[in-house]
């Protein structure tokens, strides 16, 4: 089951997203924001299958510029693929609930790890650990 029918949607709607190609054309896409990835559909329909970005696989928004009526934003990913987007600016543009969702994600993790190795670590050794983390 994909996460899209696990997590919150954040954000829906059209994104432009740059091709890859040589010509890097501007195509719309529909997108879906969830607590978990961007997915993005080839279609307006959602009838396609979507391309999944899980917000693990994200290192960071960049490269944030406006431009006319557009905000032009670069997701760069952990294996540094660097991926161009485009959205018409207003009040909750994309960049901005990426980046939130981003952060999120990220604290959510940095919680859930801290829980993992706190089960796993002797209540001896967890003392230690506190006393010379303060």
């Amino acid at each position: 089951m994909s996460s899209l029918g696990l997590s919150e949607v954040l954000k829906e709607g059209e994104l432009e997203k740059r091709s890859d190609n040589l010509l890097q054309f501007w195509r719309k896409k529909t997108c879906v924001l969830t607590s978990d990835s961007l997915n993005i559909y080839a279609d307006g329909q959602k009838r396609s299958k979507a391309k999944e970005l899980k917000l693990e696989s994200i290192k960071k928004v960049d490269c944030v510029e406006r431009t006319g009526k557009f905000v032009y934003f670069t997701i760069v990913t952990t294996d540094n693929k660097e991926i161009d987007f485009r959205c018409f600016d207003e009040d909750n543009c994309w960049n901005a609930v990426i980046t939130m969702a981003l952060i999120d994600f990220q604290n959510r993790k940095a919680i859930q790890d801290f829980k993992s190795l706190q089960e796993t670590t002797p209540p001896a050794h967890q003392e230690r650990h506190l006393v010379k983390s303060v």
